[in-house]
């Protein structure tokens, strides 16, 4: 079957749509017809070479569609359901047995290695040569893929597809990283520096539990009055005062939980410093290879404070996209405020303008509904 996929020739190279064969899916495996797609910023830093990866390769990781085909051993869905595409897991290590999908042990040849686990890929170009595939599982940026069945979550089908890919990544990794991790208690203090997608998510997440006290730091002043709109009570610019002070002051003393999304080694310490005694930090922005962070190790200790690095929110993608969905639906969540779609064809285009910080969330939407 020949599909349009964008393409990423080698490290820092931009994406070029072009045809590519799709094989048929393997044991294990579910084509699906791409309706949507969001951009994340994994992407943007695989493309730069943060993380490694096999190139020339199919990026994408936050897809949502309709199952086509099935491969051998798939029973949990079937052709014509509708899915969100979420990360990969091997699903038989001790994090995996133990609920904690996200840190899979095998997590790198699952989600960044290129291909299968046998060294293939699904996609060929027109010379027949192999286009590493299965990036987070999936390597939604292409009109069809064969994507692990760990990776898919099925959906309800009168749910616009548009809106629900996001949830594959993104605004799972903020809200997990509230909901599951750091679970501020109603009427507490919680603080995320960084307003992007994955910022705004915790944000919502923290005002669906009636957290007290919510401070959103950023240095964008239109991001800042968003924050407001969408529920925080204060807003701290870091660029125009001391982000610390001000936290201080806000809470008297110190907060009680905490999200670093901005991966900046002097917003982390920042973070540390404004934690209250017992205080929880959560930090999953990612940061360029030699960042490094400043923590004053006895005053931490003293205060008795937890940090926690979190990947893909901990969640288990089947258990906790569906409660994401519920709670959008009873008004809680309203995270569509985020998204501006774009067509497949202006994907570099979604990327630019994520990179300049003028959308939230980019949903890249494939031709066909």
């Amino acid at each position: 079957m020949t599909v349009k996929a964008a393409v990423v020739d080698a490290v820092g190279e931009t994406l070029e749509i072009r045809d590519l064969e799709l094989d048929d899916p393997r044991a294990d495996e579910v084509q699906v017809r791409m309706v949507a797609t969001g951009v994340c910023h994994t992407d943007a830093v695989v493309q730069a070479g943060w993380i490694p990866t096999t190139f020339p390769v199919v990026l994408g990781h936050e897809g949502a569609g309709v199952v086509e085909k099935v491969g051998p051993g798939v029973t949990d869905v079937r052709a014509g359901d509708h899915v969100v595409l979420s990360f990969d897991s091997c699903g038989q290590c001790r994090s995996c047995l133990s609920g904690h999908p996200a840190y899979c042990l095998e997590s790198y040849r699952h989600n960044f290695a290129g291909g299968r686990a046998d060294g293939s890929t699904c996609f060929t170009d027109a010379a027949g040569h192999p286009v590493n595939s299965h990036f987070f599982g999936q390597s939604s940026f292409a009109e069809r893929t064969n994507v692990a069945v760990r990776s898919v979550v099925k959906v309800p089908e009168d749910m616009p597809l548009e809106l629900l890919a996001p949830l594959g990544c993104g605004v799972q990794t903020g809200a997990g990283a509230v909901l599951n991790v750091l679970r501020p208690r109603a009427g507490g203090s919680f603080v995320v520096f960084g307003t992007g997608a994955v910022g705004f998510s915790a944000l919502l997440a923290a005002v669906s539990q009636r957290v007290g006290t919510i401070i959103a730091v950023d240095v964008v002043p239109a991001r800042l009055e968003f924050a407001r709109e969408l529920g925080a009570t204060h807003t701290v610019n870091g660029a125009e005062e001391d982000a610390l002070a001000r936290i201080l002051e806000i809470t008297g003393g110190g907060v009680e939980t905490a999200l670093d999304t901005t991966g900046n080694a002097r917003v982390f310490a920042q973070m540390i410093d404004a934690l209250a005694v017992g205080g929880h930090a959560g930090a999953l922005g990612a940061a360029a290879a030699g960042a490094e962070g400043v923590v004053a190790l006895p005053t931490a200790l003293s205060r008795g404070i937890r940090i926690t690095w979190i990947v893909e929110g901990d969640a288990v993608p089947q258990l906790f996209i569906p409660e994401l969905i519920a709670m959008y639906r009873a008004g809680d969540f309203p995270y569509d405020r985020l998204i501006k779609t774009y067509d497949f064809a202006d994907i570099r285009t979604a990327f630019s303008d994520s990179e300049k910080g003028e959308t939230l969330k980019p949903v890249v939407l494939f031709g066909e509904g």
